[in-house]
This record gives structure tokens, C-alpha cells and sequence, in this order.
């Protein structure tokens, strides 16, 4: 049984804007509420934030002109890093889990791999399921293939899947790639 352990690829983290970082001379300036103060140069708006103990923070830099909103940076920053963690704790990343069986595998074996890959597939991963023929094997392929639908049948009869990619010969392996429905 193979797992797999590949490094998880950290995602950017997002920049805002805020004060003096602010590059456009004019600013669609929203208020603490969020109630509209109007257009209002940059260097103003920001000396309006700083008249309140506050900083002016870009919240939509894509617009024109910009939308900058006086709050709390901290605070703001602190909000968004929580929002994120909520996201990310909610997403799951569907891995692919490889299950090896072979021409000679007992019954009790067999058994093994079908509960460990009813587990992978309840987890919402993907299940390869694969065969390396070596020497006299080569010749049975077919064999290999019922082997590899009777596992099929088996997960199936307990859980209800969907097979991504049907049974293929690449080599000497031969391989099937199953998916929880």
C-alpha cells in the first residue's frame, strides 16, 4: 500500500494598501460605517484617517478609482487572516491513493486493501487501483484484469463508486482509477 505525502504549496498571501503604500492620487473614500464620504485626493484621505486615530486601507484596488475605507489595519488584516483559516480548514484537497495488489494476492489480503481503499474513498480521495506484472505474468493480463474487477465489485457492493479511468495496460502495470460517487 502506497500513500502518498506530497508538500502542500503554500498560497500567496494578499497585500493591501494602506496609507502612505497607497500609489493612485485619488481615492473613493468610504467612511468607518462604510457610509460614502466621496472622491477625495490621497493625501487628504489619509490625513482624515490619521485626524481619527485610524488608517485608510485599499479594499477594492481594481476599481477607478480605487475604493479606500478608514478602519483599523490590525484589525482588518487580523479579520481577513481569520476568514482564510476558516476556508481553508473547510477545503479538502482530493489526493490520489495508490492501492497495489498482485496476481497472487490471498483472500485475507485482498480483503485488507478493500477496507483500506473504502476508507480512502469515504475520506473523498481516489483510489489507483494497480497490478505490476513480473516475468510469467505478462502473459496474464487477463487474469490481472478480473482480479482488478472483482476488487471493483467488492468496494462497490459496500460503497457506491464510479471508475475515472477504466482498466489500462501501461507496461507491465496495469491500472484502474476509482472515485466515490
Amino acid at each position: 500500500m502506497r500513500i502518498s505525502r506530497k508538500k502542500k504549496k503554500s498560497q500567496p498571501k494578499k497585500h493591501y494598501a494602506y496609507n502612505e503604500s497607497i500609489t493612485d492620487p485619488e481615492v473613493l473614500v468610504l467612511g468607518e460605517e462604510g457610509e460614502r464620504i466621496g472622491i477625495l485626493n490621497t493625501t487628504e484621505a489619509i490625513k482624515m484617517a490619521r485626524a481619527k486615530e485610524l488608517d485608510l486601507v485599499i479594499i477594492n484596488p481594481k476599481s477607478t478609482p480605487q475604493v479606500a475605507r478608514i478602519m483599523d489595519y490590525g484589525q482588518f488584516k487580523y479579520q481577513k487572516e481569520k476568514e482564510d483559516r476558516k476556508k481553508r480548514a473547510k477545503t479538502h484537497v482530493t489526493e490520489t491513493k495508490g492501492i497495489r495488489i498482485s496476481l497472487r494476492i490471498g483472500p485475507h489480503d485482498l480483503d485488507i486493501r478493500r477496507k483500506q481503499a473504502i476508507k480512502f474513498l469515504d475520506n473523498g480521495d481516489k483510489v489507483k487501483v494497480e497490478i505490476i506484472l513480473r516475468g510469467r505474468e505478462n502473459k496474464q493480463t487477463d487474469m490481472a484484469k478480473d482480479i482488478i474487477n472483482n476488487f471493483n465489485n467488492a468496494i462497490s457492493e459496500t460503497t457506491n463508486i464510479r471508475v475515472e479511468q477504466s482498466i489500462e495496460q501501461q507496461g507491465n502495470k496495469i491500472t484502474c482509477l476509482i472515485a466515490k460517487q
